[in-house]
């Protein structure tokens, strides 16, 4: 038998747990389908944990619940200010490209935030050049470093990396 680490069983739980939620909104929560969707929850956990092994990080339902309900706020006026923008010819549009120097090393983490901040309107990551991270932007004018640091700063915190 294979001895599981105990920070990896408890992870390992929670993402089958996971898998069979998704599995059962998937199948309509039909009785006969709980059989073969444990066995795919199982091999979706496996499969998980085989691809991306958990880390010593852990994340704060709290801090990510307000940083999903930052991210939709910033998307709601964020995306105003784009339609604006473009709709408007007496407001200003100074596209270009801003560095920004990102705390996260590289990994997943650095990833998740450039996911993140490439959803939200008006910045689009460009690139990485020594170790800052490059956004075009459609006004440099705007405090767009400040922003980003903000977006890292709220995404530290939900994934306990303060």
């Amino acid at each position: 038998m294979i001895a599981v680490p105990p920070h990896v069983g408890g992870r390992a739980l929670i993402r089958a747990i996971g898998f069979f939620g998704f599995w059962l909104i998937l199948s309509g929560f039909k009785l006969a389908d709980v059989p073969i969707g444990a066995l795919a929850a199982v091999i979706a956990t496996w499969a998980s944990l085989w691809l991306l092994p958990p880390g010593q990080g852990s994340l704060r339902p709290v801090a990510l619940g307000r940083l999903v309900l930052r991210f939709l706020g910033q998307s709601i006026a964020a995306g105003i200010d784009v339609a604006w923008r473009a709709l408007d010819p007496r407001l200003p549009l100074r596209p270009g490209f801003v560095a920004y120097p990102v705390r996260f090393p590289p990994g997943t983490a650095r990833n998740a935030f450039t996911a993140l901040t490439s959803l939200l309107p008006g910045t689009v990551p460009a690139g990485d050049e020594g170790g800052q991270l490059v956004y075009h932007c459609l006004d440099v004018d705007q405090p767009v470093v400040s922003q980003l640091a903000e977006e890292e700063a709220a995404l530290a915190r939900a994934l306990h990396d303060d």
